[in-house]
């Protein structure tokens, strides 16, 4: 295991850090791949993906378990909850994207890719022989519907960078070209990766409207069985077109793939101990070392695998709607992070094993340094300052308690803080100067016992402060309803970052998402200076000003105090039938998707 993350820090390192500051500007040409500084690692004539094993045996299944349900089976809108594996095992996109490599893009439905040196436009070629899986071919036509239909009706994730696009044109029998008004390196790669539909299954019908009408898809996978709510089946396609292609040698080796559908994570792991399902990866760190010890594992049925990765940590914890009033001063959110008591709570749960996220890109090297900021992302902050909160600029830290339960010296911090804030203790109760108490509902989804916990120690610090918020345990489907409307004052928020951060950031935290429903931008943040360091990110002409930038937007993310971040971890801790196996070569961003379940197999 050791050789393993060897291997893995290693090749981070030598990707992120590459500069491209010394390619030479290429004339525009068809390439079997893009990347979004320099060139993509792999050769044309490349046999397969690094982290795949070409020699992978077909057959067996995997089984997921999921907490929740769907309703749905169109999950290219916002209306309804549809299942995870429709977008990954159904429906391709032009260009596939390599794990062990921060942004880089091989052919997938597409041939070739051509661009020039300003990435201004990008013209795709569809491969002749791809084929959906009724065995009709797919066609520029469809393309072409497919872009235009995400970007005006789709999900708010399509139509942010459909907004950047000037025209799109077919410029041959299987070609199309799309030209740019915005200055934005990553939309040449983002118009790689937007999902392929056929048009004439949805003629006829409304879009924009959720469905339990199966998607006819060209990927290696077809809609076998399903119940709302319950199980889907995915069954792999023996004719899939593309199942030669150097991108997909060693991939999609499972017969089938199954998501079965339980009330919540608890549920969901007790039906892994009984076999229901094969997979499981354990999130407790305290629970992988005392709770692994029932009948399948003894017996050497079920292994417990260690996967490390080199991406950074994201964010995860207890997210404060500042829409509300009550959290639209900094003071005041820095006084209810200072009062998460995280040391006493990651020893209670977990042991005090686990790292505490401290920025937002932490774990890698986009994330911020935590003193002053220094440089060129000094410089891109400093029209700004007026706007940003202190410690932006002049440096911010997480708040650290002394491990006991009362944490008096970070509580005393806090109040004074609240009261500075406007807010003083009356009779036990918080209350501003026109006598109004401090109140806020935590809305949490049934099932999530860990974060229950994580709330129920932290509504006790809160007492102390005078503060007794209302805690809502609502059913998965309410959970989305509400989140989605940002109905809330804190819910627990978590947002995977990976290695190419880009225009989805103003998808997480873009001004848009204040008022428009369905965003990721739960906290409500509405920041020019955010987007100011997102379009620096896009415009970026070389990693050392992309790595900035990122650094920049890290320090307003996370010196706005918007969320309370709790841990983190390093590796991830998988369970697993002894029949389903991974390759020995593991990519950079390890366990994640285009590694699970896309290269593991089924040995007898």
């Amino acid at each position: 295991m050791k050789g393993r993350i060897g291997i893995a820090v290693k090749r981070a390192a030598a990707t992120i850090l590459m500069v491209a500051a010394t390619a030479v500007a290429a004339h525009a040409e068809p390439k079997h791949g893009i990347a979004m500084y320099g060139e993509p690692a792999l050769p044309p004539d490349f046999v397969s993906l690094p982290y795949a094993n070409p020699d992978a045996p077909k057959g067996g299944r995997m089984v997921f378990g999921e907490a929740g349900g769907f309703d749905s089976l169109n999950p290219y809108i916002v209306k309804g909850r549809a299942p995870w594996g429709l977008g990954v095992h159904v429906v391709e996109t032009m260009m596939a994207r390599s794990i062990d490599e921060p942004f880089t893009l091989y052919g997938l439905l597409a041939e070739s890719v051509e661009t020039d040196e300003s990435r201004s436009w990008v013209e795709f070629t569809l491969r002749d022989e791809a084929r959906f899986s009724d065995g009709s071919p797919v066609t520029i036509e469809d393309v072409m519907w497919s872009y235009e239909t995400l970007g005006t009706i789709g999900h708010p994730r399509y139509q942010t960078a459909w907004g950047k696009v000037a025209k799109m044109e077919q410029t041959g029998p299987r070609s199309v070209r799309i030209t740019f008004n915005t200055e934005d390196r990553e939309l040449a790669l983002l118009m790689g990766m937007r999902p392929i539909l056929k048009k004439a299954q949805w003629e006829g019908m409304d879009f924009a409207e959720s469905t339990l009408d199966a998607p006819i898809g060209s990927g290696p996978y077809v809609v076998d069985k399903f119940e709302p709510g319950r199980f889907i089946s995915f069954r792999r396609n023996p004719d899939y077109w593309g199942k030669d292609l150097p991108v997909n040698r060693g991939t999609n080796n499972l017969d089938e793939i199954r998501y079965d559908y339980f009330g919540d994570a608890g549920v969901v792991f007790e039906a892994f101990k009984a076999g229901e399902i094969n997979i499981w990866a354990e999130t407790n760190s305290a629970k992988w070392l005392t709770q692994y010890d029932f009948p399948a594992v003894t017996s050497g049925e079920v292994v417990k695998s260690v996967i490390p990765h080199s991406r950074p940590s994201g964010i995860s914890g207890l997210v404060m709607n500042t829409r509300l009033p009550v959290f639209q001063d900094w003071r005041v959110r820095e006084a209810m992070t200072l009062v998460f008591n995280f040391e006493f709570i990651n020893q209670t749960l977990n042991g005090g094993t686990e790292p505490r996220i401290t920025s937002y890109f932490s774990n890698s090297v986009l994330g911020m340094d935590h003193g002053p900021a220094a440089g060129r992302v000094a410089e891109l902050l400093s029209p700004y300052a007026d706007e940003l909160v202190p410690g932006t600029i002049e440096g911010y830290s997480l708040p650290v308690g002394d491990g006991t339960e009362l944490n008096r010296g970070n509580t005393r911090k806090a109040i004074a803080l609240i009261e500075e804030a406007g807010w003083a203790v009356d009779n036990g109760v918080l209350k501003n100067a026109a006598g109004e108490p401090f109140t806020f509902e935590i809305v949490l989804s049934q099932g999530a016992t860990e974060t229950q916990s994580i709330v129920d120690i932290y509504i006790e610090a809160l007492k102390r402060l005078g503060i007794n918020p209302v805690v809502s345990i609502v059913d998965s489907a309410q959970y989305t309803e509400r989140t989605k409307a940002y109905d809330f004052g804190m819910a627990f928020y978590t947002r995977s970052l990976s290695l190419s951060p880009g225009n989805e950031q103003l998808l997480y935290w873009g001004r848009k998402g204040v008022t428009e429903p369905g965003s990721r931008n739960w906290m409500g943040v509405d920041s020019e200076a955010i987007e100011a360091m997102v379009a620096a990110m896009v415009g970026a002409a070389d990693q050392d000003e992309f790595i900035a930038a990122t650094k920049a937007l890290d320090r307003i993310l996370t010196a706005g105090r918007y969320v309370i971040p709790i841990w983190y971890s390093r590796e991830a801790r998988v369970a697993h039938s002894r029949h389903l196996r991974y390759p020995d070569t593991l990519p950079v961003y390890g366990y994640w998707p285009g590694f699970i379940p896309e290269v593991w197999w089924w040995e007898d």
